[in-house]
C-alpha cells in the first residue's frame, strides 16, 4: 500500500502513474538509476540472544550491569582443553536443526512479537528476509566421507549443516516471507551488510517490511582456525581475557547467539501502529583492498567511511553521541580502529563516547554487527552508554572517552555502529533515536529503572540533525494526498 492509500484509503489503480509520481519523490540511486523512496526506514522490533541472556531485555540488563558471559569452552569434541568462549546454554536443544539456526529462530520470534507483526494484515509477498551467513558444522561432512566423529547427536542433513544460508532458508520458510531475500557472507561485517541491503531494498520499493539479522555458534572448525591464527585470548580468569582498547589486550574470545530486527518503511509502521526504536539514517560499506586479515595502518578508508556515512545521514561528527566500535581486542585491529575513529571525529570533539562490548558477550563473527547494533539501539532507547569491560590501561591511541569498566547515563540522539571484517569489508550504520510522542519510547524514570519502558512521552529533540516525524509527517502526507486528489480530479474530468 502506498503512502496516499495509507493516509486516506485512496486507491488509484486506474492511474498508477499518479501514485508513482508521489511515492517516488526521492533522490535517484546512482548505481541503478532507480528513484528512491524518501520515506524514512525505521526499526520496530528487536530480538536478541547471547551468553548474557536468552531474550532482549535480559541481555541488555546484563550489559548495563557489566556482566561477562565468558567461560571455559566445553562439550565440543576435538578441541584442546582450556579454550575460552561465551556460549549459550539452550534449555531445550533441537538436534534437528543447527544450534545457530535455533538461536536465530528464538531471536526472530522475539523480534516479530516485539514489532507486533500480524500476518493477517501484512502482505507476505512484500515482506523481505535478510539473514547473514554463518559457519557450517563439519560433523555431517565428515560422516559423508566416512570419517568417524564423536558426537552423532546432530540429526540435520549434512548439506544443511554445511551450507552458510541454512538459517536464512529456515527463517524465510518458517514465517512464509516471500519478498526479496538475501544471505551475505562478508565475515564480521555480514550482519551490518544485511541491514544495508535490506534498507536499500526498502528504499527502492522492493518491499515494505523485512526481517533482518544474523546468528553464529561456536563450532569446532571455526574455533580451531582462530586458535591456529593465534588471535584467541586466554586468562586464568576468563572474564578478564578480552580487553578492547587496553594496552594489555591480546585477542578476542568467541561468542555465540543471534540478533534479529523488524525493519520497515515509516508509513507501513505508522499504519500498523507499531512502536519505533530508531531511524536508520544511513548504511555505508567500503572495501579497503589492503589485506585479507589486516587493516591499513593509516586508517584512511575507515575515516572516509565515517565521513561519508554521516554526510549521507545529514549529520556532523558533533551530532554523534555514541559509537559502538568493532573492538575485537586484537593488537592491530584495535589500534587502527582507535586511530580511525579519532581522526574522523576530530581532535577537539568531546561530544561522543565509544565502547566495545565484545568483552561481555564474545566475538560473534558473522553475527557481531547485528548483536552490537541491537545493543546500540537499546542504549539509545534508554539513554545509557554501555561499558568497555577490562579497559584498565587505555592504549595511547585511545584518545576518546572509552566508557571504561562502568556504563553511564547518556541521552544521546544519534549513534554510529562500525564493523571491520576480514577481507577488507568495512561497514557503518548511523541511527537516530525515535522521539515521536505517540510512536516512540520514553526514557526510564531513573537510572535504576527497568530499561524497557512502555510509557510514550515526548523527549527533547536533541542536537542538530534530529528528524521529527510521526504526527507531523502524517500532516504532510495528508497535504500531499489532498493535492493528489485535486490533480486526479482534474485529470479525470479532462
Amino acid at each position: 500500500m502506498d503512502w496516499p492509500e495509507m493516509c486516506c484509503g485512496l486507491r488509484c489503480k486506474a492511474r498508477p502513474i499518479l501514485v508513482m509520481s508521489i511515492r517516488f519523490a526521492g533522490p535517484t540511486d546512482p548505481l541503478s538509476g532507480r528513484m528512491l523512496l524518501s520515506e524514512p526506514i525505521v526499526i520496530t522490533g528487536v530480538g536478541l540472544i547471547t551468553a548474557l541472556g536468552q531474550d532482549c531485555e535480559s541481555v541488555w540488563d546484563a550489559v548495563r550491569r557489566g556482566d561477562c558471559g565468558v567461560g571455559t569452552l566445553t562439550g565440543i569434541p576435538g578441541l584442546p582443553e582450556g579454550l575460552l568462549a561465551a556460549t549459550v546454554d539452550l534449555p531445550e536443544p533441537n538436534h534437528k536443526i543447527l544450534k545457530v539456526t535455533q538461536m536465530s529462530e528464538i531471536a526472530a520470534e522475539e523480534a516479530m512479537q516485539d514489532a507486533k507483526v500480524d500476518f493477517d494484515q501484512i502482505d507476505r509477498n512484500r515482506f523481505g528476509c535478510w539473514i547473514g551467513a554463518h559457519m557450517g558444522d563439519d560433523r555431517g561432512a565428515l560422516a559423508v566421507q566416512g570419517i568417524p566423529f564423536e558426537d552423532p547427536s546432530m540429526e540435520a542433513n549434512w548439506f544443511e549443516q554445511w551450507l552458510p544460508n541454512t538459517t536464512y532458508t529456515h527463517l524465510a520458510q518458517k514465517f512464509g516471507l516471500q519478498g526479496p531475500g538475501l544471505c551475505h557472507s562478508t565475515a564480521c561485517a555480514s550482519g551490518l551488510i544485511e541491514m544495508l541491503s535490506a534498507t536499500r531494498a526498502l528504499r527502492d520499493g522492493q518491499c515494505d517490511i523485512a526481517l533482518v539479522g544474523s546468528g553464529e555458534s561456536v563450532t569446532r572448525l571455526l574455533t580451531a582456525g582462530f586458535q591456529r591464527m593465534g588471535v584467541l585470548a586466554f586468562d586464568e580468569d576468563p572474564t578478564q581475557a578480552c580487553r578492547p582498547f587496553d594496552q594489555h589486550r591480546h585477542g578476542f574470545v568467541l561468542g555465540e547467539g543471534a540478533a534479529m530486527f523488524v525493519v520497515e518503511r515509516l508509513g507501513h509502521a505508522l499504519r500498523r501502529g507499531a512502536k519505533i526504536y530508531a531511524e536508520v539514517r544511513s548504511c555505508r560499506c567500503m572495501g579497503e583492498a589492503h589485506h585479507i586479515t589486516g587493516l591499513n595502518e593509516n586508517a584512511a578508508t575507515l575515516v572516509r567511511l565515517i565521513h561519508e556515512t554521516l554526510q549521507d545521514a545529514n549529520l556532523t561528527t558533533t551530532d554523534i553521541g555514541y559509537v559502538n566500535a568493532h573492538g575485537t581486542a586484537t593488537e592491530q585491529n584495535d589500534r587502527v580502529e582507535m586511530r580511525g575513529i579519532h581522526q574522523a571525529m576530530g581532535d577537539q570533539n568531546k561530544s561522543y563516547c565509544v565502547s566495545a562490548t565484545k568483552a561481555m558477550h564474545g566475538h560473534l563473527l558473522n553475527a557481531a554487527g547485528c548483536v552490537e547494533l541491537a545493543l546500540t539501539i537499546l542504549a539509545m532507547r534508554d539513554g545509557y552508554a554501555p561499558p568497555t569491560l577490562n579497559l584498565t590501561h587505555p592504549d595511547a591511541e585511545c584518545r576518546f572517552d572509552g566508557v571504561p569498566l562502568v556504563g553511564r547515563a547518556n541521552q544521546f540522539q544519534h549513534s554510529l555502529k562500525l564493523s571491520l571484517a576480514f577481507g577488507g569489508h568495512l561497514v557503518a550504520v548511523a541511527l537516530s533515536r525515535w522521539n515521536d510522542v505517540q510512536s516512540g519510547f520514553s526514557y526510564p524514570s531513573t537510572s535504576a529503572s527497568k530499561p524497557h519502558s512502555t510509557t510514550r512521552t515526548r523527549v527533547p529533540h536533541g542536537t542538530r540533525g534530529t528528524r521529527q516525524y510521526g504526527l507531523c509527517s502524517r500532516r504532510r502526507f495528508n497535504i500531499h494526498v489532498g493535492l493528489s486528489i485535486v490533480i486526479w480530479t482534474i485529470f479525470v474530468m479532462s
